[in-house]
């Protein structure tokens, strides 16, 4: 709880310094994507959390904010190859949008915060002189519930 209160204090300074408040409907979504943060939640998953705490909210309202937080970086858009925006919460002072490795059995989505292309990005600028700012990657394949799952299968 107390790391959620940093966090909701850190989020009110960036949106403070780029002229935005701290609204109670942009609270509201912060304290959702920080209490389900391993969700990968959309637009209309946070909508039906948020609607039962705070009623009045609109959806339109949820895509505005999201939208402020995304042009800001505090949260990433993340699709995985099904067409639904999902919205990823960047953990302070994440140089890098994390990666993911979706299931292509279950489609569980597990984040691996560890920066894997420090020396991808330093071909990349070194070879095409391009300067790397952000990037994301998402690995597909077979978790290790959906493996261990096949396997026992295959014993049978």
């Amino acid at each position: 709880m107390v790391f959620q209160k940093e966090r909701i204090t850190e989020i009110g300074k960036k949106l403070h310094q780029a002229g935005m408040k701290l609204t109670p409907q942009r609270r509201a979504t912060v304290n959702t994507l920080l209490k389900y943060q391993t969700k990968h939640l959309s637009a209309e998953e946070l909508f039906t959390l948020i609607k039962r705490e705070e009623p009045e909210i609109g959806l339109a309202t949820i895509y505005r904010t999201l939208d402020l937080l995304a042009e800001l970086r505090i949260v990433d858009r993340v699709t995985f190859g099904d067409g639904v925006a999902r919205y990823d919460l960047r953990h302070e002072n994440q140089q890098h949008f994390h990666h993911h490795l979706l299931c292509s059995v279950c489609g569980k989505v597990e984040e691996v915060h560890e920066d894997l292309l420090t020396e991808v990005e330093e071909v990349v600028m070194h070879k095409y002189g391009f300067k790397v700012q952000d990037h994301r990657l998402t690995f597909h394949g077979i978790c290790s519930t959906c493996r261990q799952k096949e396997r026992c299968l295959e014993q049978e």
